[in-house]
């Protein structure tokens, strides 16, 4: 293999260098800011949806791991906390606060809750689907993942009464983002971390720009799962103030766009939520921030940076 020859090998390694495009967000503002809040409960792994063993993925176990042909009652509890009470303390802080946001939602579990969709849609969030199961994908066979993004929009325009314009699987195939372009109508896709900036992919041909609005797995609330994670409010707040700081400084010269993600039963704790209160008070503070929804990044990007042709 020529690994200078772009169309021998799958990856970007180089992306925008040392001239990413100078973007003028609205109103002039220097950073970009978006919050993701993932709604996964009740379409995770569990013998009482059909699946062959219990979730393992986000819940906070120590040594945890799939039991076969089993419910696992503490998991199940664990998920149950953040559709019950976290996602609504959540909800309450950012209506307080007046920021809109965007919802990964797994389809499975906006139809196990709907209110949690609908008052969303009161708020002025976006609803951005993520799959119909919360599941990995890579080992699923390509036309039950293929059915399954039908299944997800379909879930969503049951309960929001449109269909959904963002699409993030979270743990892909080498499959996802060809299938997600394929079926069409979604303005972008997260299923990247690799950029500061959304960029145009050709996943299907290079006469289709299909556009990615990066996500981040490090300004996320699951790093309070990990080892070498949060380990308090404080270690949240600080960390992703820290990234903030670092994003406004160089957006003086370059704008940029920064995501944060959070889980109900993870940031939704009472011990973990005044981290993200002192976040959003800091972020607050500033008066060139623009606090927005993926979607309107997205219509931003394909309004003011069209695609340059692919050879």
């Amino acid at each position: 293999m020529n690994a200078h020859n772009p169309s021998t090998y799958d990856r970007d390694l180089i992306g925008y260098g040392e001239h990413p495009p100078h973007t003028q967000w609205p109103h002039k503002h220097r950073l970009a800011v978006q919050f993701v809040l993932n709604i996964e409960e009740g379409g995770e792994n569990c013998v009482l949806h059909g699946d062959d063993a219990s979730e393992a993925f986000l819940a906070e176990l120590a040594g945890i791991s799939p039991w076969h042909n089993q419910r696992h009652m503490s998991v199940e509890s664990i998920y149950e906390y953040g559709s019950r009470v976290g996602v609504w303390r959540i909800l309450n802080l950012f209506r307080e606060r007046q920021i809109p946001i965007t919802l990964f939602t797994v389809g499975m579990a906006a139809q196990r809750n709907p209110a949690v969709i609908e008052r969303a849609l009161k708020d002025n969030h976006e609803i951005c689907s993520h799959g119909y199961r919360w599941w990995d994908y890579a080992q699923v066979p390509l036309e039950i993942e293929r059915e399954h993004i039908s299944r997800a929009i379909e879930a969503i325009f049951a309960i929001t009464g449109e269909k959904p314009k963002g699409w993030y699987t979270g743990r892909t195939s080498v499959h996802t983002r060809k299938l997600v372009a394929e079926h069409g109508g979604f303005l972008y896709d997260a299923d990247h971390y690799n950029d500061d900036l959304p960029f145009w992919t050709y996943p299907i041909s290079p006469q289709k720009p299909h556009l990615v609005v990066p996500y981040t797995l490090l300004n996320n609330d699951m790093r309070f799962c990990s080892p070498f994670g949060f380990r308090s409010a404080h270690d949240f707040f600080s960390y992703i103030k820290d990234h903030f700081d670092t994003l406004y400084q160089e957006s003086l010269h370059t704008p940029k766009m920064m995501s944060v993600g959070l889980h109900p039963r993870l940031i939704g704790q009472p011990g973990r939520i005044k981290g993200l209160t002192q976040l959003l008070d800091y972020i607050l503070s500033f008066n060139d921030i623009w606090l927005c929804r993926r979607i309107d990044i997205a219509q931003h990007w394909i309004k003011n940076h069209q695609p340059s042709p692919k050879l």
